[in-house]
């Protein structure tokens, strides 16, 4: 028997703790909740984790802050919620490592859906066909896609959080090949996701910070006009 999912909420208000927290575990979730970062880090250091429900307006340290402190350490997946309709809010959560965002006030069904969808992504390690391309080789890069884990030449691994994987993969996995903004969507999140186009510019930026020797003229992953993107490498597979 599959056990429940272990979801993690921070909210610094009760109501809406209890609100979520009923409404997940009606939906076959195993639920923790907390209102600070102290809170959230005494949790995962005491039992895993499968995905963590984070907003940012905390009271004392704000989530994106604690975003960034945990993927110092951990890939475990984060959703962000704002009361802030902002892209710029939703760019710097992409930026520091969250796998989705939810704008407040939103519909249960449209959280879960989003908990399922990247629950979804950070389990497919489980799936069989990833044993079939358990690495993919370009440069001097090794990515395993069973243990969702990125390496440079001298074996030292790089940090990425799920989304960035998950685009990294579908780049790999389509090498040489132009692909759009929408293609590279539905690849690493599924046509059913609900984000904005720019997250994916974010997403790449990203990448190419961890990738390219010069950022600002990438030659990995290239920007094609009126196109989207062409990852430019060869890719092994072993």
């Amino acid at each position: 028997m599959t056990p429940m999912p272990h979801l993690l909420v921070v909210d610094d208000d009760q109501d809406i703790l209890t609100l979520l927290g009923t409404f997940l575990r009606k939906h076959q979730h195993r639920v923790s909740t907390a209102q600070d970062g102290a809170a959230m880090f005494a949790i995962l250091d005491t039992e895993p984790v499968d995905l963590i429900i984070l907003d940012i307006m905390l009271q004392h340290e704000d989530g994106f802050s604690l975003c960034q402190r945990l993927r110092a350490t951990s890939r475990v997946p984060v959703i962000m919620l704002s009361a802030m309709a902002d892209h710029t809010d939703r760019v710097v959560g992409l930026e520091i490592g969250a796998d989705d965002y939810l704008t407040k006030p939103f519909d249960q069904r449209e959280l879960l859906a989003r908990v399922k969808a990247v629950l979804r992504r950070s389990n497919a390690v489980d799936d069989p066909a990833p044993s079939l391309r358990p690495s993919l080789r370009f440069g001097s890069w090794v990515l395993d896609v069973t243990r969702r884990e990125l390496r440079a030449s001298d074996s030292s691994l790089v940090p990425l959080s799920g989304g960035e994987f998950d685009l990294l993969l579908s780049f790999a996995e389509h090498p040489q090949r132009v692909l759009t903004r929408d293609q590279l969507m539905d690849m690493a999140r599924g046509p059913d996701h609900a984000a904005f186009d720019r997250s994916i510019d974010v997403q790449v930026s990203r990448l190419r910070a961890k990738l390219e020797e010069d950022p600002r003229n990438p030659t990995l992953i290239r920007t094609v006009r009126n196109g989207g993107y062409l990852f430019a490498s060869a890719v092994k597979r072993s």
